[in-house]
């Protein structure tokens, strides 16, 4: 399964309203798991089977929770048993597509 998920602390009380820091926790959890994985501005993608995914998932909440009283999560799962390296192939596939081969 492949996991995108965004999660954020509110009520941190910095002026600036940056959550970087909290975020950067968040990442390193994903990062240290050892599970294919991906971040971008918005969201960080992980890819592996259901239980492990999710475990990420609430241990990076877990890390985030330390930096507000609040924690938001947002999350969207594709589900695909038999299927592994779609975090890469899924964009292949894409490529292909817009490059006329349409396979």
């Amino acid at each position: 399964m492949l996991v995108a998920f965004s999660v954020a602390p509110n009520g941190t009380g910095r002026s600036d309203g940056s959550v970087a820091d909290a975020v950067a926790a968040a990442v390193r959890v994903v990062r240290e798991s050892g599970l294919p994985n991906r971040t971008s501005s918005m969201f960080t993608e992980v890819e592996g089977e259901w239980d492990e995914v999710f475990d990420v998932v609430k241990r990076a909440t877990d890390a985030v929770a330390a930096y507000g009283s609040r924690v938001s999560l947002v999350l969207k799962a594709d589900i695909r048993p038999g299927f592994t390296g779609e975090l890469d192939a899924k964009l292949e596939r894409l490529e292909s597509h817009l490059h006329g081969s349409g396979e």
